[in-house]
């Protein structure tokens, strides 16, 4: 692993676009590496991408917030660089940092759409839908040249397997030929995720992701391939972009999403010295206002990791927050919950019949 023990870093030109300067130590390791400051021939941090050698595409949670059991994940890391993104502690468990070496060391499964047919052909596979993905984008930057999750979508059309995509990504819309025709059999559901409107703050809290207006015309798009599509306003920074909640609801309503959500920010682990990091960087005069209410959110911590509470916090700033989320979806028209997915058309494809396809 790489990285620096502290996390505290001014941006430069190694790390413009990126959504933490910082490469804090590994949780799990005693050892790291550290860049020599007056080294001039540092060719910077141009992102890598990793062969993956899991064995396994499919994984399950347990959680009862997330409402669904079964995600699949092409890639490991996310070139997006949110930098409040709750996945950034997964790339730990690979002997990464949380901070820049999730944004650029991704690893790649790129066998994942083979993987992903084997275990839907096993006989103990129980039809249900799947999430593409429950912890890093399925459509980073990286997918334009990948094609890793389009293959993957086919699969699961081709099985008649439902999905539920989240993304950031305006790259969606690619697919939308392929989305349309499971929405044929009640077979799909994609959430875009919206933080802010806003494109410059965006552009520092997401900073790989699509430009919000990309975010609004790609649900346009799938909208207009009759795919089921809805909003996650996620995460909800209290004190910075809570107040966008009816905002959000109102444009992505009226680019055709049918269905909302929200997920309040939480950040475990190192998440919360990236982030404090990050405020006292872009928004210092916000800092202790915003560290304040998540920590009234949680008892006093920036994390709580009990189902039930971790997704929404509890408490009056987390009332607040619910009351304006539902008075933002009246008052746009948008439903609170997603269309039901079904496993009525499951099937698994003759070995003869995929020669012809």
């Amino acid at each position: 692993m790489s990285g620096d023990d502290g996390v505290k870093g001014s941006r430069d030109r190694r790390t413009h676009g990126r959504g933490t300067p910082a490469n804090p130590g590994n949780r799990f390791e005693c050892l790291s590496l550290e860049r020599d400051p007056f080294d001039d021939d540092d060719p910077g941090v141009a992102t890598e991408f990793l062969r993956d050698t899991i064995r396994s595409i499919i994984t399950y949670n347990d959680s009862p917030d997330v409402g669904f059991d079964a995600s699949i994940n092409p890639n490991r890391g996310c070139e997006h660089g949110c930098v409040y993104c709750y996945a950034r502690p997964s790339h730990e468990y690979l002997g990464f940092s949380a901070g820049l070496d999730f944004e650029t060391r991704i690893l790649v499964r790129e066998d994942a759409p083979d993987m992903l047919r084997k275990e839907l052909s096993r006989p103990k596979w129980t039809p249900q839908p799947i999430a593409m993905s429950g912890v890093t984008d399925p459509y980073q930057p990286g997918e334009r040249r990948l094609g890793l999750t389009r293959e993957c979508l086919g699969v699961l059309a081709e099985y008649h397997n439902p999905v539920v995509v989240i993304t950031k990504s305006d790259l969606v819309a690619r697919d939308g030929d392929i989305l349309g025709s499971m929405a044929d059999w009640d077979g799909v559901t994609v959430y875009l995720s919206v933080t802010t409107l806003d494109r410059d703050l965006a552009g520092r809290l997401e900073p790989r992701a699509a430009t919000p207006s990309r975010r609004l015309a790609a649900i346009e798009s799938l909208a207009e391939a009759n795919v089921p599509v809805g909003v996650l306003v996620a995460p909800v920074i209290p004190g910075l972009t809570d107040h966008e909640l009816p905002r959000i609801l109102e444009a992505t309503a009226r680019a055709g999403a049918r269905f909302a959500g929200y997920v309040t920010l939480r950040l475990p682990h190192g998440v919360s010295a990236l982030f404090e990091d990050w405020m006292e960087r872009c928004f210092p005069d916000r800092r202790s206002r915003v560290m304040g209410r998540l920590r009234s959110l949680r008892s006093g911590n920036v994390n709580d990791p009990r189902f039930g509470s971790r997704m929404r916090g509890e408490g009056a700033w987390a009332d607040e927050i619910r009351n304006l989320f539902q008075l933002g979806c009246r008052r746009a028209g948008i439903g609170d919950s997603r269309p039901m997915l079904s496993t009525t058309s499951f099937r698994v494809p003759s070995r003869q019949a995929r020669l012809f396809d």
